[in-house]
């Protein structure tokens, strides 16, 4: 990067963080995109003269509401909920909601703005959205969480809709949170429409769409491996988290030969050195989502070790899968992955990986996929959902299962033909996503002039 440009991210970074002050997940996710961005644009002058930039970190709106609701012992309840509109210049606003303690507004402005690239990877007219509250379900009834839902619904549902913005589930919100949200839109609105993805198949879901991150982040590591000539068969693989994209990332890392050792969740993590087979993975599914119970039980009933309150980034591997949460790979973390043999990363959950780590992986020439890339293939079928609700059909899984295969091979070119780095075989597929995905937002942007 030259030097003026140098001097131009600095200039930008400091405008994004004093309009956002305290908001480092969001300083975070605009500086990653920015120090790419930035090189690719300096000799556009078009970018520039419409500021393209600060319009697509600067979100179209933001709504913050109060959630009120009553516990199963009639005390009144109240949380706050959001919705960040970041950016609808290729389609309405897509992206997820969180339900969780740590949910802020830093954190929403972060995913929207990862949402808007990733859906523009995809190839599908989607923009960018996140949504949420900071309210957790865990130990809830499940009339607690309806109550909740409902009254979350009651203030968001006057602000979306299927050509406005399409939420779907995140970290919280699963199958049951997605029936009641979507259950209490239509009682308010009198309509049946696609508003919401990740439904139920009674309701307008889609076959594949529970499996489809997890099955995504595998198939972007095993293009990665089969650009170099190599595959996934025999690799030994941590794989971070015990939710959706973990369990499916198993399963799939699985049918492909490779061996899972490790799973995680907020207790800390269980290291099975002989493999987490079907069966064991049909196990977890059962204590996450049925019992709920944390995976201590797993290392009782399995006689394996389980490290409490830890990650199992210093477990020797050849290939990572964090798919827990964001910054769960800290920069000292990425160099115990690199010394100990990792090869490659692959990000299941939205930016697991801190700034001086993602250094850390490109400097060492790790294949490294960032999450608006590797994780892409939720939103994929969420996309493919939506049509299928606006023509009142839904496709058979097969079909589906190739289109997710197509969509993300495709995001694999996109990565290597922007990601490319000159008189080297190595390729940026950090630079290459964010290159690939800025260039699609930002060209319709131009087109529309300055709105």
């Amino acid at each position: 990067m030259a030097v003026s440009d140098h001097v131009n991210l600095k200039k930008f970074v400091a405008g994004v963080k004093r309009r956002n002050p305290g908001e480092t997940e969001f300083h975070q996710a605009v500086f990653e995109v920015a120090s790419n961005v930035f090189e690719y644009i300096s000799d556009k002058e078009i970018y520039h003269q419409t500021q393209i930039l600060r319009r697509i970190a600067e979100p179209d709106r933001i709504i913050i509401f109060r959630v009120c609701w009553e516990d199963d012992n009639g005390n009144i309840r109240v949380n706050r909920g959001y919705r960040v509109q970041n950016n609808n210049a290729i389609g309405p606003y897509k992206g997820g909601i969180r339900f969780h303690p740590s949910v802020n507004l830093s954190i929403l402005k972060f995913l929207a703005f990862e949402q808007t690239f990733k859906n523009s990877l995809t190839g599908l007219p989607m923009g960018g959205g996140k949504g949420g509250a900071d309210f957790n379900p865990k130990g809830k009834s499940d009339n607690e969480v309806m109550r909740f839902c409902q009254s979350f619904m009651t203030e968001l549902h006057r602000h979306i809709g299927a050509d406005i913005d399409v939420p779907a589930g995140d970290i919280g919100v699963g199958a049951r949170e997605i029936g009641f949200l979507f259950g209490q839109y239509k009682r308010l609105s009198n309509r049946f429409t696609g508003v919401l993805t990740g439904k139920g198949m009674e309701f307008g879901g889609s076959p594949i769409r529970t499996e489809a991150t997890g099955y995504g982040t595998v198939y972007m590591m095993e293009d990665m491996l089969k650009h170099r000539g190599e595959n996934m068969d025999g690799r030994v693989c941590l794989v971070s988290g015990a939710g959706n994209v973990a369990t499916y990332a198993v399963e799939k890392l699985n049918q492909l030969g490779a061996k899972v050792v490790t799973m995680s969740d907020s207790s800390g993590f269980i290291y099975d050195k002989d493999g987490i087979d079907a069966e064991k993975l049909a196990y977890i599914i059962d204590l996450k989502t049925n019992r709920r119970e944390g995976l201590s039980e797993y290392a009782a009933e399995y006689k394996v070790d389980f490290f409490a309150g830890e990650r199992p980034w210093r477990i020797p591997c050849n290939l990572a899968f964090p798919c827990a949460t964001q910054n769960e790979i800290s920069a000292n973390e990425a160099l115990l992955l690199i010394n100990n043999g990792c090869i490659g990363v692959s990000e299941g959950a939205n930016m697991p990986t801190d700034q001086d780590g993602i250094e850390h992986f490109i400097a060492a020439k790790l294949l490294f996929a960032p999450s608006k890339a590797a994780n892409a293939g939720g939103v994929a079928i969420s996309g493919l959902e939506m049509s299928q609700n606006s023509a009142r059909i839904t496709w058979k899984e097969a079909e589906l299962q190739n289109l997710l295969r197509e969509i993300m091979a495709n995001i694999h070119e996109q990565c290597v033909t922007y990601g490319q780095q000159p008189g080297s075989d190595y390729i940026n597929y950090v630079k290459g996503a964010n290159i690939a995905g800025f260039i699609k937002v930002a060209d319709a942007m131009v087109a529309y002039g300055v709105v």
